[in-house]
């Protein structure tokens, strides 16, 4: 197999998180070549601008899309880097404790709250009357997804590079202090915009903890389309060296389901830390199966 058709296969049999990563990869990768193609034949790179998020409501009208394309763009390495690597680690905790499409809705949701969040304050605040901003990157998005896993289990400890065991929730509250100490920065836009990514993931766990899920929204396009496209034959399960009934099937995916949502409850009413560890085992099982 050529990596042509292994990076195929994996984005097609990966997580969610793992084509989210993908998409961000691609993208830069695109816009990268695209932009030196374009430089050495002095032609000027405005297909990258359209996909920014401005500043002002007035343009996003011309380019409605922006709303989107910026949260998947980035035009630095290290930006990328940094954003990719934070995403995969925290991804991957927030999908023990909520499903994979639940990642994708609150990461499109995030990002669009913190580009609404950066667009008004440009129109609002005095500082910013006469400047004019394009925001990339997905650090609003991935602000939603850490402040939604430290709201869920704010006293999980993580391992940390040269400083050792963190809380969730400290690392949470530093990077909002962070964001908030620096609207006035060099990078005003990107840090405003992590306060609005930041209150998805809030807005999420509250919704979540009372049955709702403020992300439907985002998935049910998603699956019609999903559906329309997918004309792949359904998997045959055997079980007991046999084909499984549909009965059987149908049985034992609603057995596993009822049992993780009691775990989920157990969560969201005592903490991750009141689980066994055979409730953990199970979690961290179907975190890779859940749609």
């Amino acid at each position: 197999m050529g990596i042509k058709e292994e990076i195929i296969n994996s984005f097609k049999t990966g997580s969610t998180l793992t084509k989210l990563i993908y998409i961000n990869l691609g993208l830069f990768i695109i816009v990268g070549l695209g932009s030196a193609i374009l430089t050495l034949f002095n032609v000027s790179n405005v297909w990258t601008t359209i996909l920014m998020l401005p500043s002002k409501f007035s343009i996003l009208i011309t380019r409605p899309w922006s709303i989107l394309t910026y949260m998947f763009l980035h035009l630095n390495f290290i930006h990328l880097l940094f954003n990719i690597l934070t995403f995969y680690w925290f991804g991957n905790l927030f999908m023990q404790y909520y499903s994979q499409k639940e990642l994708v809705g609150l990461y499109i949701t995030s990002g669009i709250l913190g580009g609404v969040l950066y667009m008004l304050a440009y129109s609002i605040f005095p500082y910013f009357a006469d400047k004019y901003g394009d925001l990339t990157g997905a650090s609003a998005a991935v602000m939603g997804i850490i402040v939604a896993v430290a709201v869920t289990a704010p006293e999980r400890p993580i391992r940390l590079m040269f400083i050792g065991d963190v809380k969730l929730k400290w690392i949470a509250i530093v990077g909002i202090i962070i964001s908030l100490l620096n609207v006035a920065s060099e990078n005003a836009g990107g840090n405003i915009s992590h306060i609005g990514g930041a209150l998805g993931g809030y807005l999420f766990v509250l919704a979540s903890r009372k049955g709702k899920d403020i992300t439907a929204w985002v998935n049910r396009p998603i699956n019609f389309l999903a559906n329309l496209f997918n004309r792949s034959p359904k998997m045959k399960v055997t079980y007991n060296n046999r084909p499984m009934t549909d009965q059987e099937y149908n049985y034992n995916k609603k057995q596993e389901a009822e049992n993780i949502d009691k775990i989920l409850d157990k969560i969201k009413k005592s903490g991750y830390e009141s689980l066994s560890k055979e409730e953990k085992r199970q979690l961290f099982s179907a975190s890779g199966k859940r749609q």
